[in-house]
């Protein structure tokens, strides 16, 4: 199976069908197929081999679903990029993808523009926009005058279908490959919460770079679904579409899920008569948001585990499971669930040995679902896929029913309004500020957004600057979810004796009394 190979199906069984809908357009299948193969053959008129990379920065929008399907046929392999971060992190990700085309969209263009001549591998500037801005081509113009036909190259399950980034301890982002068989494999693993008759839409409000609003997409359109495209999250149109537009699941992180609450009457007076499921990960929800969610849009909840590396899930915390911890059972809220279907997870200490039922360690897994490796890394690989079992960077434990509990983080990643943050980026950041001697980053609780960015700083002797000059000498050159919100100043951050900073001790004020060390 390869990724395209659902919109096909579907667009013969079905062509007058919807299959998405976005800013008032709305777009059946078969046109949807045509669209793509468009695509497909200005990818390969373009000169683009299998295997090539090409970049795409643009909020959500019809064309960035159709241009995933596309380059599918075309064994090109997209590399979606974060529109939240700055330029220098956009020209990192290019360059080290050797993206040959990049597409973007409107002010997205102009923030590219000022780092072009750093991306040598680019050949082809292609704006989403019309007219294009000065010096990019015309996206309709490029895509239009190719042919609707299917493209003639052969693409395999085993060719790369896309490459994200995911920040890595290094402080580097690392481009996870994932295959079609692998995509593939998470998509049906994905039916046994997510699936409707065709033609049932899917509201796709998390951005398309990342693996959540992605593998959401592509599993609706392996039953036949319709996608209902916003933009960007926006908490008073979220709650509209639920209502008004038919929805009939969606995926959002707990962040999200509290914005909409926090609308008051606004939300509460809707009705949702067609809303069966809400999807949420990246972060554990509070037990009384969840009582508040599911008493509001009176859906089921289902709770998804997994990173970009898995192509997205593991494991599901399933509704009966939200129906038990409400009914007296509410230890299951701190679990993530148990494996989906083909997939395995073990509990490993130090040394990579399986520990007994209850003892913390790194959570591992092993299933068809994993990632064939990091863009160019082999050490990082095989460090990541050792035995064939992904090394999740997350400590857990396994109970004898198999639910999974993440404990804490065996790395120092935060997670804030689902979006991954590596302290280590966000470090080499600050060290630039002519003030700062020392600096550490971590993640403290948060209401709204699960965890926070918090900067411990020492200064330069004789050296003067306070939070917001810190905060706001990162603007620019970070993305704005990883920026601290905060900022605490000390006179020496406490060290091992090999002189690694003891974050844990730094972490311990702000966590104590939690439940566990994430959020």
């Amino acid at each position: 199976m390869r990724l395209h190979d659902f919109l096909d199906h579907h667009a013969r069984d079905r062509p007058e069908s919807e299959f998405a809908v976005y800013a008032g357009r709305k777009l059946s299948y078969a046109d949807a197929r045509a669209e793509a193969n468009r695509i497909a053959n200005a990818l390969i008129g373009a000169g683009l081999q299998t295997g090539d990379r090409v970049a795409f920065l643009a909020k959500n929008c019809i064309e960035y679903a159709l241009f995933y399907f596309g380059a599918s046929k075309a064994g090109v392999v997209p590399v979606p990029l974060n529109y939240r971060l700055a330029p220098p992190e956009w020209r990192y990700i290019v360059a080290d993808a050797g993206a040959r085309l990049l597409v973007a969209r409107g002010e997205l263009a102009a923030a590219i523009d000022p780092i072009r001549g750093d991306l040598a591998s680019v050949d082809r500037w292609v704006a989403l926009d019309t007219p294009p801005p000065t010096g990019w081509e015309s996206y309709a113009g490029w895509v239009d005058g190719a042919d609707t036909g299917p493209p003639g190259r052969r693409v395999d399950e085993d060719d790369d279908v896309y490459q994200m980034y995911t920040s890595g301890t290094t402080g580097r982002p690392k481009g996870a490959v994932l295959s079609h068989r692998g995509l593939c494999a998470n998509l049906f693993q994905l039916l046994t919460v997510l699936s409707g008759e065709p033609g049932r839409r899917v509201l796709i409000v998390a951005p398309f770079y990342h693996a959540a609003a992605a593998v959401t997409a592509f599993s609706a359109i392996s039953w036949g679904g319709s996608l209902y495209i916003q933009e960007e999250f926006d908490p008073a149109e979220t709650v509209r579409a639920l209502d008004e537009e038919e929805i009939f699941v969606t995926t959002l992180v707990p962040a999200m899920i509290q914005a909409c609450l926090m609308l008051g009457s606004s939300v509460t007076e809707r009705e949702y008569r067609g809303l069966r499921r809400i999807l949420y990960g990246a972060s554990p929800i509070a037990e009384r948001t969840l009582r508040r969610a599911m008493d509001v849009f009176g859906c089921e909840f289902v709770q998804a585990y997994g990173m970009t590396e898995t192509t997205a899930v593991l494991t599901f915390l399933l509704p009966e499971d939200h129906r038990k911890a409400l009914a007296g059972q509410p230890q299951l809220l701190l679990s993530a669930g148990r494996a989906v279907v083909g997939t395995e997870l073990r509990i490993v200490d130090e040394q990579d040995r399986p520990v007994e039922n209850g003892t913390i360690g790194e959570i591992c897994a092993r299933g068809p679902q994993l990632m064939r490796g990091y863009w160019n890394l082999p050490d990082a690989t095989e460090a990541a896929l050792r035995n064939g079992w992904m090394h999740t960077g997350d400590a857990g434990t396994l109970d004898d029913e198999g639910y999974l509990f993440v404990q804490d983080r065996t790395q120092d990643m935060i997670v804030s309004g689902g979006e991954n943050v590596y302290p280590r980026e966000v470090e080499d950041v600050i060290f630039q500020h002519p003030a700062v001697a020392d600096v550490a980053v971590i993640g403290v609780p948060n209401q709204q957004w699960g965890e926070a960015v918090k900067a411990i700083v020492v200064l330069r002797d004789g050296a003067d600057a306070n939070a917001d000059e810190i905060i706001d000498f990162c603007r620019g050159r970070l993305g704005g979810y990883k920026r601290p919100r905060s900022v605490d100043f000390a006179a020496e951050l406490p060290r091992n004796p090999s002189g690694k900073v003891l974050k844990r001790e730094l972490r311990e004020p702000f966590w104590k009394g939690q439940h566990r060390r994430v959020s």
